[in-house]
């Protein structure tokens, strides 16, 4: 037992390159931290981060006991895991983040009804449209949209969307109706986080950019805006969907439409997925009624490093 202190410790603070956010994934208080990692570098007689102010990182000889010690935890895990497998019921911790607003309509609702089922089961979940680092911040699995980047996660599709350019049927009699791209020039479009909308030109992707006098990163924002006739807006269909069915907005350009795009699960590439967390994905795809489709080559999404 004297051999393993401080070793949990130390790859925390070599995974978050940071006392406090190791602290935090341990549940344990910095000071803990840093005096069983000084604990364990006397034990050593080396040095395994270097700090500073802004920044720790391992040292070279930290970085090859870091390897070591990934490897030990990793089977530990692995057995604990082969003892979870033999257990139906779901239980213990989970963490999971999603957007705002997509998580409050879509995956909240089903979390919920899944600890319903197994109340046994501790979750955190953290609506959020920053895009969190999962293996840094200790997340079994995040809820992303659209289009992914390269990275180092796993991806489950869980569900498409489809983006809508719209605008009321107030705006477009006092400002016309656009027909064509270009148009959107003369037009007040109402811009959320980006400065150009998406749109699918003879088979290509098209970026057009837009200008307008609100810019928010709300949807729900853009989309009042848009309800009271302000401008025209580009959402996703669980944003505008029902101001389209009761004609409160009219779809804009839809010869221009962009393909649809995904609704994912992602997860480190590293991980073998607990039941836990498998048994959450299946049910989400159960509950969304598509297809389990699951990528072979790493996702494709943008974390934060800091």
């Amino acid at each position: 037992m004297y051999r393993w202190e401080g070793v949990n410790e130390f790859v925390a603070v070599a995974e978050t390159e940071s006392f406090t956010r190791a602290a935090s994934r341990l549940g344990v208080s910095t000071a803990q931290v840093s005096r069983q990692v000084s604990s364990l570098e006397a034990r050593l007689s080396t040095r395994l981060f270097y700090r500073t102010t802004r920044r720790v990182s391992t040292t070279e000889a930290g970085q090859i006991y870091y390897q070591h010690c990934r490897q030990v935890l990793d089977a530990l895990e692995q057995a604990e895991r082969s003892i979870t497998n033999m257990q139906l019921v779901p239980r213990g911790r989970l963490r999971l983040t999603a957007p705002v607003t997509y998580g409050e309509k879509s995956i909240a609702p089903l979390v919920n009804d899944f600890v319903r089922h197994y109340p046994e089961l501790d979750v955190e979940m953290n609506l959020t449209n920053q895009t969190v680092d999962l293996v840094a911040e200790g997340y079994d699995l995040a809820v992303r949209l659209g289009r992914l980047e390269d990275s180092s996660l796993m991806a489950r599709r869980l569900a498409s969307r489809t983006l809508y350019v719209c605008a009321s049927p107030t705006y477009l009699s006092t400002n016309g109706t656009p027909h064509s791209l270009p148009e959107l020039a003369h037009h007040n479009c109402l811009q959320g986080n980006l400065d150009y909308w998406r749109f699918q030109e003879a088979g290509t992707p098209r970026n057009v950019r837009i200008n307008g006098n609100i810019r928010c990163d709300s949807g729900r924002a853009l989309l009042d805006a848009a309800l009271k006739g302000i401008g025209i807006v580009q959402l996703p269909d669980y944003y505008v969907q029902s101001a389209l069915h009761l004609k409160t907005l009219i779809p804009l350009l839809t010869r221009y439409q962009e393909d649809d795009d995904g609704i994912w699960a992602v997860y480190p590439h590293n991980r073998h997925l607990s039941p836990k967390v498998r048994m959450l994905l299946d049910y989400f795809v159960e509950s969304l009624s598509l297809d389990d489709v699951e990528t072979k080559r790493p996702a494709k999404t943008i974390l934060r490093t800091d």
